[in-house]
């Protein structure tokens, strides 16, 4: 199949609207929540997490709109992963660290979501469920069912999104009930978070058939072949995914031991038995 020109210029009116009422309902939350207390807009929310929610949004808007959208709908299978990772391990992540404790609490003001919410942040059944929705995510039913098919499409990537949160709650959780983790186990749980992957990966990167029929059927763009692009987009899901959860973890490692030491110079340092450890993981 011949090569065909980079794709033009596209307006995506839904992510658009989606992305945009996210940050009104954001600031106008934070507008809301300041008049009622009787205090400054700023003292609702600290600059790092505006910044943190803003810049979630921002990478929300690059992944769902062009090019980088059309390339992956129309075009690209490694755009297609390149998508979901800017969504899952990204955007969500920024987007859990900018919400404030307050924020996090009127969202989940019924007793019900909350209790679901605790439920599945829990280290062990979010380890599952993160990586349940991520195989999922590559099944050939399921890609070649939501590639373009774009309401199908935006339904999947919420579903991503939502099981991202709620994987990155162990580790950035702005609520005391939903427990973040001691930096130890966040760095066992993230480490955790980069096993599975390599299993769908592997298929990608060695297969010699393509695995999506639907990708087999799109124009190629640049010349690039389904198989290479496919092959492409398995390095991109086990070397970029994972260089950026060992960073994530390399951060957590230096916070930790930075902690640990001003615990040292003034002797308070905490002692972590065994069964400390197992009641973070299973409670």
């Amino acid at each position: 199949m011949a090569a065909v020109a980079f794709p033009g210029w596209h307006f995506h009116a839904d992510t658009w609207g989606i992305i945009g009422f996210l940050g009104l309902a954001y600031f106008v939350a934070l507008r809301r929540h300041s008049m009622a207390q009787g205090r400054h807009p700023t003292a609702s929310v600290t600059r790092g997490q505006k910044s943190a929610f803003t810049a979630g949004l921002a990478v929300l808007w690059i992944g769902s709109n062009w090019p980088v959208h059309d390339l992956a709908e129309g075009y690209l299978y490694s755009i297609h992963m390149t998508q979901h990772l800017l969504f899952t391990l990204v955007a969500a992540l920024l987007l859990v660290m900018g919400v404030p404790e307050w924020m996090a609490r009127s969202i989940l003001r019924p007793a019900w979501l909350m209790r679901t919410v605790r439920g599945l942040a829990r280290p062990v059944p979010s380890l599952i469920q993160a990586n349940l929705i991520l195989v999922l995510s590559h099944w050939p039913l399921v890609v070649n069912a939501t590639v373009g098919n774009h309401p199908l499409h935006l339904v999947a990537h919420s579903v991503l999104l939502v099981s991202a949160v709620l994987m990155w709650l162990p580790v950035v959780s702005p609520l005391p009930e939903i427990r973040r983790l001691r930096p130890p186990l966040q760095m066992l749980y993230l480490f955790g978070q980069t096993i599975l992957p390599t299993v769908p990966a592997s298929f990608l990167t060695f297969g010699t058939q393509p695995l999506y029929e639907v990708y087999v059927s799109l124009p190629r763009l640049w010349g690039i072949s389904v198989l290479t692009d496919q092959q492409t987009a398995g390095l991109i899901m086990k070397l970029a995914g994972g260089f950026y959860l060992w960073i994530v973890i390399t951060i957590v490692f230096f916070r930790w031991a930075s902690s640990e030491e001003r615990k040292d110079r003034a002797g308070q340092r905490d002692v972590v038995t065994y069964e400390d450890v197992r009641h973070e993981l299973v409670t």
